[in-house]
């Protein structure tokens, strides 16, 4: 008995050695072993997705670098400047995961995995700042609005019809403001004497006392109708910069609103009737805000206000409030394995401080 136990006890010390050393070795072939590559898409939207001297930068590509180490994985980026192209790559599996921000939707949750929100954002609305900036255009604009002509015309019958009669009273008067008895040129210089009484700059009055007590009853009338014009053009004007103006989401109905195509705020616009644009890029989308192609632009608000702080500077401006607030995340293929590692990477990134200060080195501390 007692050597049996012996055999027994020399038996099982092999067997918990040979386990301890097999585990050692997996250990260290794992540890010795080279990187998962992962392939990460990614959509170029500052300040989220950016490139810089041939690199990528930006919060969402900083934010997955720590989480790519936390995971001893490689990162292999597919830059895709089409969402819908990025959206199908996804689906089909062709990238891992998708970095750059994504607002979870009821649509989108049906057919992809998603982290952890990494933020809170909602839809803004970017504005030409022409309070700032009154170019060429719309000065040409105002003078070829069709208010202007309709009053130029009104103003260029008042003025021939006083003119003629003037002509017709003065001109064998010795203090005639006409200088000549004949239609040409006498015409010209009562059309002269007219438009100046019409805008009270009259340099003289006629010799015949009729045309004299026309004359004052004309100047009166041009000072009420200089009054009247004026007050109509500005009114007029005004009018149509309050129909123009956009101001919040109300304003939106009936504008022409330009965003990226295949993003949240597509379904947003058509659904508020607006008239919707889709823009392949960002960069196309500001383009076509600036040449006036579109009223406004409408897309997340972060990307919004970093462009209106940085290339945008004193040319465009966001108004109002966020809307349709959502949460952003990464995206994921379908039961995709790898979403849950992300989680406790993120977590733990947060638990640290790490993610607050990346949010505070891209969007400044709240």
């Amino acid at each position: 008995m007692g050597r049996d136990r012996s055999r027994l006890r020399e038996l099982f010390g092999c067997c918990a050695i040979a386990v301890s050393l097999s585990m050692f070795v997996s250990v260290f072939a794992f540890a010795q072993s080279p990187a998962t590559e992962l392939q990460v898409g990614v959509f170029p939207v500052a300040p989220f997705v950016m490139e810089q001297n041939g690199a990528l930068t930006g919060f969402s590509i900083e934010l997955w670098n720590n989480i790519a180490t936390r995971l001893n994985v490689k990162s292999r980026y597919h830059v895709v400047n089409d969402v819908a192209a990025l959206t199908d790559d996804l689906r089909a599996k062709r990238v891992d995961l998708v970095a750059s921000p994504v607002f979870i939707t009821s649509a989108r949750d049906e057919e992809f995995d998603f982290s952890h929100a990494i933020m809170e954002a909602g839809l803004g609305i970017l504005v030409r700042d022409d309070a700032a900036r009154a170019s060429p255009l719309d000065l040409l604009q105002i003078f070829l609005s069709p208010t202007t002509f309709v009053w130029l015309g009104v103003a260029l019958l008042l003025i021939l019809i006083p003119a003629h009669i003037i002509w017709f009273l003065d001109r064998r008067s010795p203090d005639s403001v006409v200088e000549s008895e004949h239609y040409f040129p006498g015409i010209f210089h009562a059309m002269f004497w007219a438009a100046s009484a019409l805008v009270s700059q009259v340099q003289g009055v006629p010799g015949q006392w009729f045309a004299r007590l026309f004359a004052l009853v004309w100047m009166f009338g041009g000072v009420v109708f200089v009054a009247f014009y004026t007050a109509q053009l500005t009114s007029t004007l005004t009018v149509q910069r309050i129909r123009g103006s956009i101001k919040g989401p109300a304003d939106l109905p009936g504008k022409q609103v330009g965003t990226v195509a295949n993003s949240a705020a597509v379904a947003y616009l058509q659904a508020h009737n607006a008239q919707v644009h889709e823009f392949v890029t960002p960069d196309q989308m500001y383009k076509a805000l600036l040449d006036r192609r579109v009223d406004a632009v409408v897309f997340g608000a972060p990307v919004l206000l970093y462009y209106a702080s940085h290339q945008g500077a004193g040319l465009v401006r966001v108004v109002g409030r966020q809307f349709d607030t959502l949460p952003i995340a990464m995206s994921f293929p379908a039961d995709s394995r790898l979403r849950k590692r992300v989680d406790t990477a993120l977590s733990a990134l947060r638990e640290n401080g790490s993610y607050q200060q990346l949010y505070d080195k891209w969007f400044g501390s709240e």
